[in-house]
């Protein structure tokens, strides 16, 4: 049955950034979440803001059983993204996000259904073609979503519930794996942008060669190629081989410096959220064609002293970033000049060598790991297909 009457639609908060913005949370405002603040299928606290009491209306408030969606973007991969609010609580959401608010008694289930591949095939095409990608009411209201007894709603609640707890599970061990190699990275090169080995160092350009990404608009249809995007950043070290990329339709074949080879360092070059800008990965498409998105910055290295391992790691410590946009900066572009700036310490092969063998015994669980979340990921897909 379409959601129509399933569920109410709250529009978020208007307000004027200069006016109605606090500095800090006081008795006078509210937090404010925006679309940076849905983070997979979870609510974010990171970068909040703080709007007067006054902008607010009751309905605004968060509930527990809201699902929070980001509705307006000029990002296609962002619009639609969602949370289930799990307590009510005295925050509120700004003008780019939404509401659904179910009437029927079926938040968790729906709350998953926001997740599932079939939401976000049905939004891309509400999307398909249009430059502005804004979400209404009757964009929602027309979703055909399963409806089932309470009973049966239940079951099909416990199964999907016992899949999120291992996605979670697994999602964590991989972050437990990425500070195991981080904290052999501090300890074998201490802090890259303070070179405190006294290594010789050099720039990121004199390491190889940058090049923008391509500007495209994504067709129905036509040539399509793997395409490497922003929101193929998170929590992601390396790429290997196209399957892990997002597609593109484009009307005609990019020039070959567009496309993506072995050992290049890919940055995001652009984004709203300012924390993603400057993070970094390494691909390997394995001589298959794949592009990568004007929202991004490619660093093909060209020089034989440094390990790409290596290099990743060093550009993902913190310090890196500050020393890229200075401490407190805010940038939300990277260009070759401010990479120019970024001098990298240059260890003995050797000690790279050594580095590198720990990343792959480390790997190795990782491989198991990825395994068994991509397992998940398709139980997920044949549940909602």
């Amino acid at each position: 049955m379409k959601l129509k009457g399933r569920v109410e639609y709250v529009r978020g908060v208007t307000y004027k950034a200069a006016v109605d913005l606090h500095e800090e949370l006081d008795r006078g405002s509210y937090i404010l979440l925006r679309a940076n603040n849905i983070q997979d299928g979870r609510l974010s606290f990171d970068d909040v803001q703080y709007v007067d009491k006054s902008k607010v209306k009751p309905k605004q408030l968060l509930r527990k059983g809201d699902i929070l969606i980001c509705a307006s973007s000029g990002s296609k991969s962002l619009v639609g993204k969602a949370a289930l609010v799990e307590n009510d609580m005295p925050i509120t959401f700004g003008a780019f996000c939404c509401v659904l608010r179910p009437k029927t008694g079926e938040p968790e289930y729906l709350g998953h259904y926001f997740q599932s591949w079939q939401y976000r095939k049905a939004i891309e095409r509400v999307c398909s073609g249009s430059n502005i990608n804004n979400l209404k009411a009757a964009s929602f209201e027309s979703l055909i979503v399963p409806l089932y007894s309470k009973s049966d709603m239940l079951s099909v609640v416990g199964v999907l519930d016992a899949l999120v707890a291992q996605k979670r599970g697994t999602e964590s061990q991989l972050e437990l794996l990425d500070t195991l190699v981080k904290s052999r990275f501090v300890e074998m090169f201490g802090d890259p942008a303070e070179n405190t080995m006294s290594w010789d160092s050099a720039s990121l350009t004199s390491l190889g060669r940058c090049k923008n990404g391509m500007n495209f608009k994504s067709k129905e249809s036509g040539i399509e190629l793997p395409c490497l995007g922003v929101g193929d950043f998170k929590d992601r070290t390396f790429i290997n081989g196209v399957s892990e990329m997002g597609r593109v339709n484009l009307d005609t074949m990019p020039s070959e410096g567009y496309f993506l080879k072995d050992r290049d360092i890919v940055f995001v070059r652009s984004n709203g959220n300012k924390r993603l800008v400057g993070r970094c990965l390494a691909v390997f498409p394995n001589g298959e064609k794949a592009v990568y998105s004007g929202f991004c910055i490619r660093l093909r290295i060209e020089s034989d002293r440094v390990r790409i391992p290596y290099l990743v790691w060093a550009l993902r410590h913190p310090s890196m970033r500050q020393q890229m946009f200075g401490r407190g900066a805010n940038v939300q572009n990277l260009n070759q000049k401010l990479m120019s700036n970024v001098e990298v310490p240059i260890p003995p092969l050797p000690e790279q060598d050594c580095f590198l063998d720990f990343v792959a015994e480390v790997d190795k669980s990782r491989f198991n790991l990825l395994k068994a979340y991509g397992s998940i990921i398709a139980l997920f897909r044949v549940l909602f297909p």
